[in-house]
């Protein structure tokens, strides 16, 4: 590893933040070996992101804002989260309003991107940062690789949450595909940048981790949620569940 240790830290954060990228295109490609998908596995695929959207909320978006010490960090997260959620609500009336998609559930899907995308700005910034102030190696930049290890391991089951809804709205193999890989591309870009410009990138991520969560949350609560529990109460609940419970395991055992 020691080679690595010796890149500077823009150099470490790209590599870094490829890694992250190529698991959320592992995930996405998974789209390949479904040939149908029924009523149900379209109802648990739903339930399933959101449970997976609603974990990452938390664990991997809110809880980590709430370690830095800044002052009035209350208010920062606060207007972070509002911002977030009124940000897809805005969305949602823009898109409704010029008629982008031919139909409802399209529609959805899109909002459901853009939000999945969204979240992974903050993440590769965090990596990004992480390197940046650390580079030059020792424990520190240790903390910083399993950082990204954990993030990385975490895109995997999102890469799935984008490109399989997708495909269950009619959307094809590759572009259900090359929509789910590029919501994690976006990483590789604010790692870097997060590198580059370690100390005001830092002093900004809480807002922009808060914004992320609730961007997310607003997007499970009026798209994702509603769509899984109208083919079924019970089987959108064990989907969530899941969701919630596999994505909580990554984080607290990889973050």
């Amino acid at each position: 590893m020691q080679w690595f240790y010796d890149l500077c830290g823009w150099q470490q954060a790209l590599i870094a933040t490829v890694f992250t990228w190529a698991l959320t295109a592992a995930g996405a490609s998974l789209v390949f070996l479904c040939k149908k998908i029924t009523k149900n596995a379209f109802c648990f695929m739903m339930s399933g992101a959101a449970g997976i959207m609603l974990a990452s909320t938390f664990f991997s978006l809110l809880l980590p804002a709430l370690e830095y010490e800044q002052n009035f960090l209350y208010l920062i997260l606060t207007a972070g989260f509002v911002s977030g959620g009124l940000l897809i609500i805005l969305t949602d009336i823009i898109i409704g309003k010029f008629g982008t998609f031919s139909n409802d559930k399209k529609k959805k899907c899109a909002v459901m991107c853009i939000a999945v995308t969204a979240h992974n700005v903050p993440e590769g910034l965090a990596i990004g940062v992480a390197l940046g102030a650390s580079a030059g190696g020792g424990a520190a930049s240790l903390a910083a690789i399993m950082l990204a290890v954990g993030i990385g391991i975490q895109n995997f089951p999102e890469g799935i949450c984008v490109s399989f809804p997708l495909r269950a709205n009619g959307m094809g193999r590759f572009k259900s595909f090359m929509a789910g890989q590029l919501s994690g591309a976006v990483e590789i870009i604010a790692g870097v940048t997060g590198a580059l410009a370690v100390s005001f990138i830092n002093d900004i991520l809480p807002f922009a981790l808060s914004f992320s969560a609730g961007a997310m949350l607003a997007v499970v609560c009026s798209e994702l949620i509603p769509e899984s529990f109208e083919n079924g109460k019970v089987k959108a609940t064990i989907g969530v569940i899941a969701g919630f419970a596999i994505m909580m395991i990554l984080d607290i055992a990889f973050g």
